[in-house]
């Protein structure tokens, strides 16, 4: 809605004037790629969680009696992800917490962190694992091959079942795209131990269970690096990936009665939510609500940021502090 009050640390006396998108906060849009996760995800989270708990339980066991470093480190790398559901799982939670007085965003922005998180945790738990392998090439011991087929192929079914879970909000939130990744790579490398259980069963060949589980790091790596930058770079209130900067700007200095702008700043609320603040100088008038609205719906409409604030100033000889490129 518009409103004449000045942003908070912002001194333009009257010139101060704030433009939302016409609708509610539960109907704002997002970032191209982004979604809400719907609440359905509430049981994807408890059904993939305990899944794989309860896997986690089995292949530990049989890869601890089939001296399997492969199994081991699939378990180990299984039970990273139960842990990463349930941090993505409770900043679901969390990011749909009303506002308050003190967090005045709500705590939208726990999916950025718990994407950081599970990025994070994963990149350590391979380096144990990664050194543990490289530790077996020394010291090879007899792998129980069947073993590690049989309890690998009810990794792909497990695996498969909870990355099909997630796989309708992939695209949408980076927060239910980590848990889609890795439960997807978690089936491809299930299917990589089968194969290569099936190997050590008619050759003897040990060694290729620490070459697998070192392949199992290198997909890990791969599938959650994307993963890290992504939440990084939006934990550091970057533009979300898939906005156009210069494009926003082009949008805003089109609009009538703008000559220039100043202080652009797009940056991610949470992993599905986007904010934009402006400085228009329009020296022909403070405009209307009627324009503000359609700046917000036009800005919604072709960019998918919902929650829009812009300045109007009408006096290019009223210096803004905020107008030179470098001042934040």
């Amino acid at each position: 809605m518009t409103t004449h009050d000045a942003h908070a640390g912002h001194d333009h006396g009257s010139h101060d004037h704030e433009a939302h998108s016409a609708e509610g906060h539960a109907g704002h849009s997002h970032g191209p790629g982004h979604s809400h996760a719907p609440a359905s995800f509430g049981k994807a989270f408890a059904t993939g969680i305990a899944l794989n708990v309860g896997f986690v339980a089995v292949e530990a066991t049989y890869g601890v009696l089939g001296n399997s470093m492969a199994l081991l480190a699939d378990a180990g790398h299984n039970l990273s992800d139960v842990l990463g559901l349930v941090v993505a799982w409770v900043a679901m939670v969390l990011a749909k917490r009303a506002p308050s007085a003190r967090y005045t965003y709500g705590m939208k922005g726990s999916s950025i962190l718990a994407a950081l998180f599970n990025a994070v945790f994963l990149l350590v738990a391979v380096g144990a694992i990664a050194w543990e392998a490289i530790q077996r090439f020394g010291e090879p011991v007899p792998v129980a091959g069947k073993t590690v087929m049989v309890v690998a192929a009810v990794g792909i079914l497990v695996n498969g079942i909870t990355a099909w879970l997630f796989a309708s909000g992939a695209k949408g939130d980076i927060n239910i795209k980590g848990a889609f990744l890795h439960m997807a790579a978690d089936a491809a490398v299930s299917a990589g131990v089968v194969i290569a259980g099936l190997v050590i069963l008619y050759t003897g060949w040990t060694w290729l269970d620490p070459v697998v589980s070192l392949a199992i790091v290198a997909v890990i790596v791969w599938s959650t690096w994307g993963l890290l930058r992504d939440s990084l770079t939006l934990s550091l209130a970057a533009v979300p990936p898939g906005i156009d900067p210069a494009a926003v700007r082009s949008h805003l200095e089109g609009l009538p009665g703008v000559t220039t702008l100043h202080d652009l700043h797009i940056w991610a609320m949470s992993t599905t939510e986007t904010c934009l603040t402006a400085h228009l100088l329009m020296p022909g008038g403070r405009p209307d609500d009627v324009f503000l609205m359609n700046a917000a719906a036009g800005i919604k409409e072709r960019f998918g940021i919902g929650h829009t604030t812009l300045q109007v100033e009408t006096s290019a000889d009223t210096a803004c502090a905020l107008a030179p490129a470098n001042v934040v």
